[in-house]
């Protein structure tokens, strides 16, 4: 993962991350040496009772081939002040966040395969997300870069 040690300590996760945000994302198949690139945007608007509506949209490209690619996530309050209980679209759970020292490692079981993600705070506008995925057919890094807009 990144191992820089410059975080900035956020209090409040849904306060730093509400409004909008560009995303850059490489995704490196650390096996076969592919490389893609996903680059949209991402918003996170108010829930009506609470948390922020996370949607990601933008355009993914992987072996030559532009494709649409979007994903929804649900940012809730967490069981600590200033923390999120971060979900997919549907509801299931993904992982917790805290980013109250600027740095925070996650992780999220998913069928065979395990997701670690690193989520690191540079300051008030730039975040970053380091995913590894690993499993029987997967050996995977995704690097996603996000800039605050406006």
């Amino acid at each position: 993962m990144d191992g820089r040690g410059d975080f900035w300590p956020v209090a409040d996760v849904l306060g730093y991350l509400a409004g909008r945000w560009r995303v850059d994302r490489v995704v490196r198949d650390l096996v076969g040496g592919d490389e893609g690139r996903f680059e949209g945007g991402t918003a996170f608007s108010p829930l009506e009772g609470g948390g922020l509506l996370h949607l990601e949209a933008g355009t993914f490209v992987w072996q030559g081939v532009a494709r649409p690619a979007e994903r929804t996530l649900r940012f809730l309050p967490g069981s600590a002040p200033g923390t999120a209980d971060v979900r997919f679209g549907d509801g299931r759970p993904f992982h917790d966040l805290d980013l109250s020292t600027g740095r925070h490692v996650a992780d999220h079981p998913c069928a065979a395969d395990l997701y670690r993600g690193e989520f690191t705070v540079r300051d008030a506008d730039h975040w970053r997300t380091v995913w590894r995925v690993g499993g029987p057919a997967k050996d995977l890094l995704l690097t996603t870069d996000y800039a605050r807009v406006g």
